[in-house]
């Protein structure tokens, strides 16, 4: 059965809607000719029209995530695009980011994420004004349905700010689509954007609705709660120091705290690590927002994302439609832990599988595998890769340009039909890989054709346990660090058998020890691979550190993105942000 809901039934049918309107308007309405575009006085005619048009702009989100997760995961330290037998070295422009080299010429995915995050501004500014005209009694909504509507797409648009703030903090500040002088064509200080966020979403608050009981968010996945706008404040007051300088962890706290305590809604942490991502996570208690996914959109499960972090022939091990479309490839891995000798390297930073390894029996570190029926086991792809082929025979997944039987490694370097004991020497860099180099991840399950499941898993954009650990930080800079270890404890126990847990919980509850370092370790293992690795390596003081194949910067000028040549051509009261040229 594909899961569908209302409001993915909505993105599938907005263009159409608003195609189809088109076409009526030009052929009834004989006063006014609109070949480009829908008058707002014709195209509101129902109840649908107004809520198709609400969360048009939620589509444009969904879609716009690709370009944040590559601009913050591939400038950090646990994600690495390696060339890998001549694949994807692309005139160097992964290792650009990697080194923290991009500029107003170069740099993967900076402009897609500030006009991505620009459009979706202009569409919800478009559909609030809209709203504004618009008598609810006439479609039959109520005064707090209405409102509720309004409040998605407020709490959408500071979604996007929300976004600018953290990777360019120097932006213009549009608000309306209707009367451009309420707009600036310059940047404003971050200050200017930082207190809009904040006060959209604090008025959002009292028009969005709470999470009504326990049993996922169903039907209304997809669509902004009460929770979800608390959650944006947590991001905001937890970062607040990076951004503006101010350091509000006492109200992050607060934020975080009445999520946990159920204050605009029931929400549970899951008993498994994978429930947050797999295919019916719109049951799950833990996600407090998620975008609908299914086999018509799924842009998690996209190039830039989710379908490129497994071997390009690993539809035959998962036994899956990419197999036969080949869909998969090898963007992203894990960045390593071991030298080209086999020598663990003493990076305090990166060593991504090595940080998972530190605590024995993680759940996580089993071999990806799917069980049947929609089920699977484990998160990382290594070693040899073993399949039943058609002719019933035993094989080995190769590689896709030279035919050698793939056995993936924690290491960067030509290894080919190299025994698994032996190891190639010299140097473990971005640029001299193949496709044994680094383990690979299924973050989001890759189900099988026969499984129900396959595709179906909903985006999790905000969940409990990012409230939690929040809630740990802001105990631990306070020094209270038992308070922080039984939070964290509280999320961390559903991946370790329960025999292990005297060693690896953090005291008082297990042998383990909790401190700065730690904690942003422990963000790296429960949030890898989400999208937000850059800005926690920002608030802990590490972005500019040395990892993996990447020196330490000269200078922190590059915590904020640059703005791209036709970003600043396309508007000349733009100013480039300080370290780069124009």
């Amino acid at each position: 059965m594909q899961k569908t809901t209302k409001v993915m039934k909505l993105y599938r049918y907005i263009t159409v809607a608003v195609l189809t309107a088109a076409l009526f308007s030009s052929c009834t309405n004989l006063d006014e000719t609109l070949y480009d575009q829908v008058g707002t006085q014709n195209y509101y005619n129902t109840k649908m029209d107004v809520v198709r048009a609400t969360f048009r702009p939620f589509e444009h989100g969904y879609w716009s995530i690709q370009n944040r997760f590559v601009i913050n995961e591939l400038t950090a330290d646990q994600l690495v695009t390696v060339t890998r037998d001549g694949w994807w070295d692309d005139s160097g422009k992964w290792r650009i980011m990697h080194d923290h080299l991009y500029n107003v010429e170069n740099g993967q995915n900076i402009e897609g994420e500030w006009t991505g995050c620009y459009q979706g501004i202009g569409q919800c500014n478009y559909v609030i004004e809209d709203l504004e005209t618009l008598d609810p009694s006439r479609f039959g909504f109520s005064e707090a349905e209405f409102n509720n509507l309004k409040g998605q797409c407020r709490a959408l648009r500071a979604w996007f700010y929300l976004r600018l703030l953290d990777e360019f903090r120097n932006v213009p500040y549009v608000v309306s689509f209707n009367d451009q002088s309420l707009n600036t064509k310059n940047q404003v200080e971050p200050k200017v954007i930082f207190e809009f966020v904040e006060s959209e979403l604090k008025e959002c608050l009292d028009l969005l609705t709470p999470k009504a009981s326990l049993g996922g968010n169903l039907l209304t996945q997809g669509q902004f709660s009460q929770a979800a706008a608390a959650a944006m404040l947590v991001r905001l007051y937890l970062n607040a120091e990076v951004y503006v300088g101010e350091k509000r962890y006492t109200d992050c706290a607060t934020y975080a705290q009445n999520l946990i305590d159920g204050k605009y809604g029931p929400y549970a942490v899951a008993d498994r690590w994978d429930a947050a991502f797999d295919w019916n996570n719109e049951t799950c208690d833990e996600v407090i927002f998620g975008f609908p996914g299914g086999k018509n959109t799924h842009w998690h499960y996209s190039g830039d994302m989710y379908w490129w972090t497994v071997p390009a022939r690993f539809g035959y091990y998962a036994n899956d439609r990419k197999a036969k479309e080949g869909g998969h490839n090898t963007k992203w891995a894990a960045s390593p832990s071991y030298d080209n000798d086999g020598k663990l390297f003493t990076y305090d930073l990166g060593m991504t599988v090595q940080k998972f390894r530190k605590y024995p029996g993680d759940e996580r570190m089993k071999c990806y595998k799917n069980l049947g029926n929609s089920k699977r086991e484990g998160m990382f792809v290594y070693g040899r890769l073993e399949y039943v082929d058609e002719s019933g025979k035993t094989a080995a997944v190769v590689g896709p340009t030279i035919a050698y039987d793939l056995y993936i490694r924690d290491a960067v370097g030509v290894f080919h039909d190299m025994p698994a004991d032996q190891w190639p020497g010299g140097d473990s860099k971005m640029e001299n890989g193949d496709h044994n180099s680094g383990y690979h991840f299924v973050k989001y399950p890759l189900y099988q054709d026969s499984d129900e499941g396959q595709d179906q898993s909903d985006y999790t954009e905000f969940r409990l346990p990012e409230m939690i650990y929040s809630l740990a930080e802001c105990k631990l800079r306070e020094g209270k660090t038992d308070e922080a270890a039984k939070l964290l404890n509280s999320v961390r126990k559903r991946n370790y058998p329960q025999a292990n847990w005297s060693e690896v919980l953090y005291a008082p509850e297990g042998k383990a020890t909790l401190d700065m370092n730690e904690m942003l370790d422990e963000w790296g293992r429960e949030f890898f691979a989400e999208g937000r690795r850059r800005i926690d390596l920002i608030r802990f003081g590490k972005f500019h550190n040395a990892w993996w194949d990447k020196t330490a910067d000269p200078d922190n000028h590059t915590a904020i993105f640059p703005l791209m040549r036709s970003v600043l051509d396309a508007n000349n009261e733009l100013k480039q942000n300080p370290g780069y040229n124009d």
